[in-house]
């Protein structure tokens, strides 16, 4: 079992920054990818960003320059910088960790206000 705890999220407006953070109940060290994900008012959920145990990283097009995923292992961590927002980032963003049968955090809300 791995517990993800997000938190972070806000109101904020347009232009504006937030950080998040994914705190797991175990080493992720051995966890190869972990990932956000959000999910807009009365749409699917969709891909954010994610990263791997060695540093790789990948980006959905709308983020990509504005948004960065970084992970410490030693802590247990995984943060997501999110820079230049706008009101299309607004959401519930999610925590994964890719591993097992897959596992997912309870999200936390961003709003982007113009």
């Amino acid at each position: 079992q791995v517990h993800l705890v997000e938190s972070g999220g806000g109101l904020v407006q347009a232009g504006g920054s937030l950080r998040l953070s994914c705190a797991a109940s175990v080493n992720i060290f051995s966890i190869t990818v972990m990932g956000w994900y959000r999910q807009a008012p009365g749409k699917q959920r969709e891909f954010v960003a994610l990263i791997t145990n060695i540093g790789t990283t990948n980006y959905a097009d709308s983020v990509k320059g504005r948004f960065t995923i970084s992970r410490d292992n030693a802590k247990n961590t995984v943060d997501l910088q999110m820079n230049s927002l706008k009101r299309e980032d607004t959401g519930v963003y999610y925590c994964s960790a890719l591993t097992g049968p897959g596992y997912w955090g309870q999200g936390t809300q961003v709003t982007v206000s113009s």
